[in-house]
């Protein structure tokens, strides 16, 4: 562009509040791109769930167990297909250097009704004959440099086992996901092993995973099992498995609602800091802006040259920061590991340079026109008074 000399000198006019702008502008954008990875990883299990499946859990607690007796009746139930169960088993393994979810299921039953996970026969076979056998996903497998045939020592820190040590799992497994939805960062275990190893709540599950046949019947269905256990010492409550794992997540608060909170006061400040810059810079230019009139450039082309100068501060700001803040995901990932590998995808790169674009052309628009309409005469003139 011919008039890129002139569009960087402006930025640049006053250095020190140009580098305070420019400071502000990547502050704001690399916490768009912590928060909002953040809040993508904490809600991408929401959207992993499958349409056909439910999920009938505790009524009035996550962590209360449900018996695991009512398998056989929830079963009779008209228009279930499969039904499966898990619990949470919590642990630590080398040090949690990157958090991972861990769960006791039935290995056969499991593996039927998520298909979604793909696993080598002979190794879905290995999970379901051995006692101690356990799968982890390719995320697990790569982040830990594990291979089948590897020996897991996982610390207990909910479920403690009969010889008050670690529990020792055989690797017999690695499941990859049919598409990038699905969360490859888990590990399976054999429920059988665990309920008899383990200390104390034998016999009970963390909740029950049914898949039915007529997902139009959700309703009618998920009503039935709850009146089978309505009035129970042990209760349910029976969603899909979309808005259970939305609920799950709102037990921690509404993430979506919160980031956006945050973000709105942050790019609100934003916005006040820049055009308020953007103002002053202009009325200190009057009379450079009038020169450049007197020399032939027409109101387009010099609101067009503020336009671009108030874009390329909102890009220098935001490029940058948005960078920065994905060489901080591995850090991030491993300060709040319950997040899992948080990462910044592309759409967040794409949203974030979206929003300062934007950002440029708010603060950008109104000195853009002030200066279109200069008057040549009236801003030599005052500027000579």
């Amino acid at each position: 562009m011919k008039f890129s000399g002139l569009i960087w000198a402006a930025v640049y006019r006053k250095p020190i509040r140009s580098s305070l702008t420019l400071g502000s502008l990547f502050v704001a954008f690399l916490l768009f791109g912590l928060l909002h990875s953040v809040s993508v990883a904490f809600t991408q299990g929401v959207d992993f769930a499958g349409v056909d499946r439910l999920i009938v859990a505790p009524k009035y607690s996550i962590i209360d167990d449900i018996p695991l007796n009512y398998q056989r009746r929830i079963a009779g139930v008209d228009g279930v297909e499969l039904i499966a169960y898990r619990s949470w088993f919590g642990g630590t393994y080398q040090n949690n250097k990157q958090f991972f979810s861990r769960w006791p299921v039935p290995p056969k039953e499991f593996l039927d009704i998520y298909p979604e996970f793909i696993i080598a026969d002979e190794q879905r076979e290995a999970f379901i004959s051995t006692r101690t056998g356990a799968i982890v996903g390719r995320d697990v497998a790569t982040a830990f440099d594990l291979k089948v045939g590897d020996r897991m020592p996982l610390i207990p820190n909910i479920w403690m086992n009969k010889d008050n040590g670690p529990w020792v799992f055989d690797l017999v497994g690695i499941f990859d996901g049919a598409d990038e939805s699905v969360d490859t960062n888990q590990m399976f275990m054999s429920y059988d092993f665990f309920d008899e190893y383990r200390t104390q709540s034998q016999g009970g599950v963390g909740t029950f995973v049914v898949r039915i046949t007529d997902p139009d019947r959700t309703a009618a269905i998920a009503a039935e099992i709850d009146a089978m256990f309505a009035n129970s010492s042990d209760e349910t409550k029976t969603t899909t498995e979309k808005a259970y794992n939305q609920m799950f997540a709102n037990q921690l608060g509404d993430i979506g609602f919160i980031m956006t909170g945050i973000l709105s006061a942050v790019f609100f400040t934003i916005l006040l800091l820049t055009g308020n810059t953007m103002a002053q810079a202009i009325r200190e230019r009057i009379p450079e802006l009038a020169i450049l009139k007197t020399v032939g450039f027409s109101n387009v082309t010099v609101l067009i040259l503020v336009l671009c100068e108030s874009l390329l501060i909102a890009l220098l700001g935001c490029i940058p920061g948005l960078l920065v803040a994905s060489m901080l995901m591995p850090a991030l990932s491993g300060a709040v590991p319950f997040f899992g590998d948080v990462q910044m995808t592309p759409l967040i790169y794409i949203q974030g340079i979206l929003l300062a674009l934007a950002l440029g052309v708010i603060v950008g628009l109104p000195p853009a026109v002030r200066a279109m309409k200069l008057n040549i005469v009236d801003a030599l003139g005052e500027h000579a008074a």
